[in-house]
């Protein structure tokens, strides 16, 4: 699938889950939760830039070493109740401002569904640009 778009990935990551702490970077099958998402979203090759948004500096490690870029999320962002919306305007106005960057198309990929893979991203993707 060839596509002009840009399409920006934002992985939500915060540091602070209260049901498994540091969740997003526990290990399954040797390889950090997070990392399975971030796969999914750069080897989809139709995804030009992936974002994690996190307030936790060991999430932001991880996420680089497997090659996301880093969006520090304030504090105020990432309480238990915060919407996503105030997280993905917070992640749009940062691109905007240091990297003149404006998607067309951004999907929001929770880190939790390891299972979805590169295929599933480019599937989704397409699905939408056909149904409009």
């Amino acid at each position: 699938m060839k596509t002009t778009l840009k399409i920006l990935s934002i992985i939500p990551a915060r540091g602070g889950s209260k049901g498994i702490p540091m969740k997003n970077i526990k290990k399954i099958a040797n390889k950090p939760l997070i990392a399975y998402t971030i796969d999914a979203s750069l080897n989809s090759k139709v995804v030009d830039k992936t974002i994690v948004s996190t307030d936790n500096e060991k999430i932001a490690n991880i996420a680089k070493k497997y090659g996301a870029e880093i969006i520090t999320r304030p504090k105020k962002l990432s309480t238990d109740k915060m919407a996503l919306e105030p997280v993905v305007e917070h992640v749009l106005e940062e691109l905007n401002k240091f990297q003149n960057y404006e998607p067309d198309l951004i999907l929001i990929l929770q880190n939790t569904s390891p299972l979805r893979n590169s295929k599933h991203v480019r599937e989704a993707i397409q699905l939408f640009l056909e149904k409009k």
